[in-house]
């Protein structure tokens, strides 16, 4: 989508990035608040609470409007929350030192991936199709799995899909920012970009496990 804004009114890529480094830092006080104060037993309400926003999200953009920094920060604040039983999970799975190189890889894997979208200049907008269907088809398999336990290769295969796609994000999302943005924009910009980390970096522990559940068998 073309964007004409006057560079008073913009938001450099710069700026968006800024934003997101910013986003993981809440998002991992929201881990340290959710270790430290939040029961386990209120875990589901703030899952419900960050889908609510997620889908608010949406619906704000559907129709033509932007979210703020507040709605930002709560999200990833929130986010850090829900994420905390997941690390644990996986930290008693794999090993604290297996979760930290993940998310290390998650890091190399990102900036190579940014880097490669911002200084290309190629048009990753023909992407945008095959990652928005391959999205939902991960979600409806998130579904299921709250139903069915999957084997060890369709969770091995699903977290391969799962990292192609949300590397196609970095690349479409980048390559949409990377000449800036309407400064009202920038929230809801870094918002993609944090949730791209995010579930890239979920997706490389769900193929560490898949791979080390093969070893297992």
């Amino acid at each position: 989508m073309e964007r004409t804004v006057t560079v008073s009114q913009q938001g450099s890529f710069a700026h968006v990035l800024q934003t997101f480094a910013l986003s993981l830092l809440v998002s991992f006080i929201g881990m340290l608040i959710g270790a430290m104060v939040i029961p386990p037993s209120l875990v589901t309400l703030f899952i419900i609470v960050e889908v609510g926003m997620l889908i608010a999200a949406l619906i704000i953009r559907i129709r033509g409007k932007n979210i703020g920094y507040g709605f930002l920060y709560t999200f990833t604040a929130i986010s850090g929350v829900t994420l905390y039983p997941v690390i644990m999970v996986y930290g008693g799975l794999l090993g604290a030192n297996v979760v930290s190189g993940a998310f290390f890889a998650t890091a190399a894997i990102f900036g190579g991936l940014a880097f490669y979208a911002h200084r290309s200049q190629r048009d990753f907008s023909f992407l945008g199709g095959f990652l928005f269907a391959g999205t939902i088809g991960l979600v409806l398999m998130s579904v299921i799995g709250m139903f069915v336990n999957f084997g060890s290769m369709t969770n091995l295969v699903w977290s391969m899909v799962g990292i192609l796609i949300f590397s196609g994000w970095v690349l479409y999302d980048v390559a949409q920012y990377r000449d800036g943005v309407a400064a009202e924009e920038v929230p809801l910009a870094a918002l993609n970009i944090y949730l791209d980390f995010i579930n890239l970096f979920l997706y490389i522990l769900r193929f560490i496990a898949s791979i080390a559940g093969f070893n297992r068998n």
